[in-house]
Protein backbone atom coordinates (compact mmCIF):
# COMPACT_ATOMS: atom_id res chain seq x y z
CA UNK A 1 0.00 0.00 0.00
CA UNK A 2 1.51 3.35 -1.05
CA UNK A 3 0.23 5.24 2.00
CA UNK A 4 1.28 2.65 4.55
CA UNK A 5 2.19 3.42 8.12
CA UNK A 6 5.86 4.05 7.44
CA UNK A 7 5.20 6.74 4.81
CA UNK A 8 2.59 8.42 7.00
CA UNK A 9 4.84 8.19 10.05
CA UNK A 10 7.75 9.67 8.12
CA UNK A 11 5.58 12.52 6.85
CA UNK A 12 4.21 13.17 10.35
CA UNK A 13 7.69 13.20 11.84
CA UNK A 14 9.00 15.53 9.14
CA UNK A 15 6.04 17.89 9.51
CA UNK A 16 6.40 17.99 13.30
CA UNK A 17 10.10 18.87 13.44
CA UNK A 18 10.29 22.32 11.79
CA UNK A 19 8.31 24.13 14.48
CA UNK A 20 10.92 23.08 17.02
CA UNK A 21 13.84 24.01 14.79
CA UNK A 22 12.46 27.49 14.05
CA UNK A 23 11.37 28.02 17.66
CA UNK A 24 14.79 26.93 18.87
CA UNK A 25 16.53 29.29 16.45
CA UNK A 26 14.37 32.15 17.68
CA UNK A 27 15.24 31.34 21.31
CA UNK A 28 18.96 31.16 20.58
CA UNK A 29 19.03 34.40 18.55
CA UNK A 30 16.79 36.53 20.77
CA UNK A 31 16.26 35.04 24.23
CA UNK A 32 15.41 38.24 26.13
CA UNK A 33 11.62 38.23 25.72
CA UNK A 34 11.31 34.52 26.36
CA UNK A 35 13.60 34.79 29.40
CA UNK A 36 11.42 37.53 30.87
CA UNK A 37 8.28 35.44 30.33
CA UNK A 38 9.99 32.39 31.82
CA UNK A 39 11.33 34.13 34.93
CA UNK A 40 8.64 33.06 37.41
CA UNK A 41 8.56 29.50 36.04
CA UNK A 42 12.34 29.22 36.18
CA UNK A 43 12.34 30.57 39.74
CA UNK A 44 9.84 27.85 40.68
CA UNK A 45 11.94 25.17 38.96
CA UNK A 46 15.04 26.37 40.82
CA UNK A 47 13.34 25.42 44.10
CA UNK A 48 13.48 21.79 42.94
CA UNK A 49 16.67 21.98 40.86
CA UNK A 50 19.05 24.09 42.95
CA UNK A 51 22.00 23.81 40.54
CA UNK A 52 20.12 25.51 37.71
CA UNK A 53 22.03 28.60 36.49
CA UNK A 54 20.63 32.00 37.47
CA UNK A 55 21.01 33.34 33.93
CA UNK A 56 17.54 32.98 32.40
CA UNK A 57 18.71 33.99 28.93
CA UNK A 58 21.32 31.24 29.04
CA UNK A 59 18.65 28.68 29.98
CA UNK A 60 16.39 29.88 27.15
CA UNK A 61 19.31 29.57 24.72
CA UNK A 62 20.15 26.07 25.99
CA UNK A 63 16.52 25.02 25.59
CA UNK A 64 16.55 26.53 22.09
CA UNK A 65 19.71 24.61 21.23
CA UNK A 66 18.15 21.40 22.48
CA UNK A 67 15.10 22.05 20.31
CA UNK A 68 17.25 22.75 17.24
CA UNK A 69 19.29 19.58 17.70
CA UNK A 70 16.39 17.28 18.60
CA UNK A 71 14.22 18.87 15.89
CA UNK A 72 16.91 18.26 13.28
CA UNK A 73 17.43 14.65 14.33
CA UNK A 74 13.67 14.10 14.32
CA UNK A 75 13.43 15.62 10.84
CA UNK A 76 16.24 13.41 9.55
CA UNK A 77 14.90 10.28 11.24
CA UNK A 78 17.94 9.90 13.51
CA UNK A 79 16.76 8.28 16.74
CA UNK A 80 13.24 9.67 16.20
CA UNK A 81 11.79 8.20 19.39
CA UNK A 82 14.57 9.68 21.53
CA UNK A 83 14.36 12.98 19.64
CA UNK A 84 10.61 13.14 20.28
CA UNK A 85 11.09 12.45 23.99
CA UNK A 86 13.73 15.18 24.26
CA UNK A 87 11.44 17.62 22.46
CA UNK A 88 8.54 16.67 24.72
CA UNK A 89 10.74 17.28 27.74
CA UNK A 90 11.73 20.72 26.46
CA UNK A 91 8.18 21.60 25.45
CA UNK A 92 6.68 21.19 28.91
CA UNK A 93 8.62 23.98 30.67
CA UNK A 94 8.43 26.10 27.51
CA UNK A 95 4.65 25.82 27.49
CA UNK A 96 4.28 26.51 31.20
CA UNK A 97 6.66 29.47 31.06
CA UNK A 98 5.38 31.02 27.86
CA UNK A 99 1.67 30.32 27.82
CA UNK A 100 0.36 30.35 31.40
CA UNK A 101 -2.96 31.83 30.26
CA UNK A 102 -4.56 31.14 33.65
CA UNK A 103 -2.40 33.93 35.10
CA UNK A 104 -3.44 36.47 32.42
CA UNK A 105 -6.47 38.59 31.70
CA UNK A 106 -8.20 39.86 28.59
CA UNK A 107 -7.13 39.18 25.02
CA UNK A 108 -3.67 38.02 26.07
CA UNK A 109 -5.21 35.17 28.04
CA UNK A 110 -7.23 33.97 25.06
CA UNK A 111 -4.24 34.14 22.69
CA UNK A 112 -2.03 32.29 25.14
CA UNK A 113 -4.74 29.68 25.76
CA UNK A 114 -4.72 28.96 22.03
CA UNK A 115 -0.91 28.67 22.01
CA UNK A 116 -1.08 26.45 25.10
CA UNK A 117 -3.56 24.18 23.31
CA UNK A 118 -1.35 24.05 20.21
CA UNK A 119 1.61 23.05 22.36
CA UNK A 120 -0.48 20.31 23.97
CA UNK A 121 -1.33 19.04 20.49
CA UNK A 122 2.38 19.08 19.56
CA UNK A 123 3.16 17.24 22.80
CA UNK A 124 0.57 14.60 21.89
CA UNK A 125 2.17 14.16 18.48
CA UNK A 126 5.62 13.84 20.04
CA UNK A 127 4.35 11.20 22.45
CA UNK A 128 2.87 9.26 19.52
CA UNK A 129 6.24 9.37 17.77
CA UNK A 130 8.07 8.37 20.97
CA UNK A 131 5.73 5.46 21.56
CA UNK A 132 5.88 4.23 17.99
CA UNK A 133 8.00 1.32 16.96
CA UNK A 134 8.52 -2.35 17.31
CA UNK A 135 8.95 -3.18 20.98
CA UNK A 136 9.44 -6.89 20.33
CA UNK A 137 13.16 -6.87 21.17
CA UNK A 138 12.60 -4.99 24.43
CA UNK A 139 9.80 -7.36 25.42
CA UNK A 140 11.90 -10.43 24.57
CA UNK A 141 14.84 -9.04 26.57
CA UNK A 142 12.61 -8.37 29.58
CA UNK A 143 11.12 -11.87 29.31
CA UNK A 144 14.59 -13.48 29.21
CA UNK A 145 15.68 -11.45 32.21
CA UNK A 146 12.58 -12.43 34.17
CA UNK A 147 13.08 -16.09 33.23
CA UNK A 148 16.69 -16.00 34.46
CA UNK A 149 15.62 -14.45 37.76
CA UNK A 150 12.91 -17.06 38.18
CA UNK A 151 15.40 -19.84 37.39
CA UNK A 152 17.86 -18.50 39.97
CA UNK A 153 15.15 -18.30 42.63
CA UNK A 154 14.01 -21.82 41.84
CA UNK A 155 17.60 -23.15 42.12
CA UNK A 156 18.06 -21.40 45.48
CA UNK A 157 14.85 -22.90 46.84
CA UNK A 158 15.68 -26.39 45.62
Amino acid sequence: MIFGPSLLQTAGRMLTAPIFITGGLSAVKDPAGKAAMAESTLDSIREYVPGLPDDNELLVRINGGVQILAGATLLLGIKPRLSALVLAGSLIPTTLAGHSFWEMEGGDAKAHQTQFSKNLAALGGLLLIAGDGDNTKAIEKAARKAAKKAEKRALKQA
